[in-house]
């Protein structure tokens, strides 16, 4: 066997500045452009149109590189290795990849390796899920599929599904969820569908997906590919793999038709309301006979994909008063339940619904003693930590909670939240010091801010300047009002600005990003395109600190995670000239 020739330093740079060069704008708006083709000639019935898109799309260089970046740029799992061990893709590989995808690798007779199963926990649980990681070159292919298919189907999903779709999230399931009952409590169905991935009919599915022999062809390969345990393998007659790039919309494509089929019932005043995230779904009606009938209707349909609903995990209940010993319910880690108000339960409904009841949609009971307890567990590990390491590791953890949960009625929740950590670092210093007073820990961990105290330091910034740091509180985070996105609206609707507006409500997207989008007017910098939600998103200077630049606000921007990695390849070569000419980058 030939040695593998390692390129040198010079081949490297130069490779590597080919695929920054790369005209990375022109290829995203070509490939945008194509798809809102798809999306439109779909919403017209024209399925003919829509398959000679899908080809020429496929076919693409721009699509195939594109795709490329996605799954070794900018994916959080890019570092995940498959079957084939492969972790780390260099820029000459990358180049090599997108030659595969238009060659040898969609031949008939190319049979899909494998994909490596992980075991991750599931939280709050001791049972664990598996993921099923597929190597590099199959994630790059699944990532152009997903292209390809995404836009004509999202032309045909329902509007109340929300899971896995771009440019919707929880938070619009919930809001859809408010929006069904704020006029008038209803029963609920609660449901939930046994190991949906895992038990997906093969066959069901390729039959509702309904495209061309060559992406079937493709999507079964994947759907047969098998599953590597070490070094056990096991054949896939049912089920798509989690972990997967297409994994999640072919779930999708699989529970498409729930809405229709459930909504057949009831009466012509009243149908019946179903809200879907992925394989999660309520059932809304303010009758018990017709939620009664839902049941058994949606049980006989997900049976025909070779699914069945969680006996364990399926309810019924009602909104505001107890049925069979439950009131409200919970969804997606939020608690949904409506109360009566007022003097003989007759007022003012401040939440929009009529006099005599009204809607409080708060975190879970269960979601709040999962996240206390991370923080303790985290504590616990950090027993012999430095505070300032402490300080770094909560301050995430919090921050995202509470971003996530600033949506609802959250305030009373985020105080309790607040005492329970305080007991927390409390005690993981007097855990430190046992032969310490309780008094002398205190001045030694916690400062007085204006009116407050907090567990903190000071620590110097980068000009040598003393300033505190702590664990920031909750309620730091206060409630906001979210708006629900439109009904059948998608991302390939050519209403891009519409979109890019949206991220200021994503649960991810704290204070300073979301003043940094309203700023750059939900454009990248670097590129010029508008932000979307599935874009991974990096803040850095705009003038670098050690090119003379502030560290502050005015000089912050928002930046692709794609574009960033440019950016600081430039301003790095920028300095390293400057230093060999002899010139103070300052």
């Amino acid at each position: 066997m030939a040695e593998r020739k390692t390129p040198s330093p010079q081949e490297t740079e130069e490779m590597n500045g080919a695929w920054l060069k790369l005209p990375w704008r022109k290829l995203e708006r070509h490939v945008y452009r194509m798809q809102k083709r798809i999306y439109r000639a779909n919403q017209h019935g024209n399925t003919r149109k829509v398959e000679k898109l899908q080809k020429l799309l496929l076919k693409s260089e721009a699509a195939r590189l594109l795709a490329v970046r996605r799954v070794t740029q900018d994916n959080q799992g890019k570092k995940t290795a498959g079957v084939d061990g492969v972790k780390s893709v260099s820029p000459k590989q990358r180049f090599l990849l997108v030659k595969q995808l238009h060659t040898q690798h969609w031949k008939h007779r190319k049979h899909p390796k494998p994909v490596r199963r992980v075991w991750i926990p599931k939280p709050g649980k001791a049972e664990k899920r598996p993921l099923g990681i597929p190597t590099m070159m199959e994630r790059a292919k699944q990532a152009l599929v997903k292209m390809v298919l995404e836009p004509a189907w999202e032309a045909k999903f329902e509007p109340n599904s929300y899971g896995f779709r771009p440019g919707r999230s929880c938070h619009d399931a919930i809001g859809a969820i408010f929006n069904g009952i704020r006029y008038k409590p209803k029963y609920v169905l609660d449901a939930d569908i046994r190991g949906c991935f895992d038990h997906i009919n093969h066959e069901a599915l390729l039959k509702k997906l309904d495209t061309y022999p060559k992406l079937t062809h493709v999507i079964r390969g994947w759907l047969k590919a098998g599953v590597m345990e070490g070094v056990k393998f096991t054949p896939t007659e049912q089920g798509a793999p989690q972990g997967g790039v297409i994994s999640p919309l072919l779930a999708n494509i699989a529970l498409h038709g729930m809405e229709l089929e459930i909504t057949k019932l009831g009466h012509w005043r009243e149908r019946p309301m179903v809200v879907r995230y992925a394989d999660d779904f309520i059932i809304l009606h303010s009758e018990l006979p017709v939620i009664q009938e839902a049941e058994e209707s949606i049980a006989k349909w997900v049976n025909g994909m070779g699914l069945q609903l969680s006996p364990s995990k399926t309810r019924i209940t009602h909104t505001l008063t107890a049925f069979e010993g439950n009131v409200g319910f919970d969804f997606l880690g939020f608690h949904v339940q409506q109360y009566r108000m007022g003097k003989n339960h007759r007022g003012k409904n401040t939440h929009g619904g009529p006099l005599g009841h009204k809607t409080l949609i708060r975190p879970s009971r269960e979601a709040t003693k999962r996240h206390t307890r991370e923080i303790g567990q985290r504590l616990r590990k950090l027993r012999n930590a430095p505070q300032e390491r402490v300080i770094g590791a909560l301050n995430p953890i919090i921050r995202g909670w509470s971003n996530y949960y600033r949506w609802v009625v959250c305030s009373e929740v985020f105080r309790h939240c607040d005492y329970v950590t305080f007991l927390q670092l409390a005690r993981w210093g007097n855990a430190r010091h046992p032969n310490k007073g309780k008094r002398w820990t205190g001045k030694k961990y916690w400062l007085r801010l204006s009116t407050r105290t907090v567990f903190g330091t000071y620590a110097k910034d980068k000009q040598g300047t003393p300033k505190p740091i702590y664990v920031r509180g909750h309620t730091e985070t206060h409630s906001q009002d979210y708006v629900k996105v439109r009904g059948k609206a998608s991302p390939y609707d050519g209403n891009l600005l519409y979109w890019a507006k949206r991220l200021k409500q994503h649960p991810m997207v704290y204070d300073q990003r979301a003043k940094l989008l309203k700023l750059q007017q939900w454009q990248c910098p670097h590129c010029g395109l508008y932000f979307k939600e599935t874009d991974q998103l990096e803040v850095d200077h705009a003038i670098p600190t050690a090119l003379g630049g502030r560290d502050d606000m005015t000089n912050k921007s928002l930046y692709h995670s794609h574009c960033h990695d440019e950016k600081t390849a430039r301003d790095q070569a920028l300095i390293a000239r400057r230093k060999a000419e002899g010139i103070n980058p300052k």
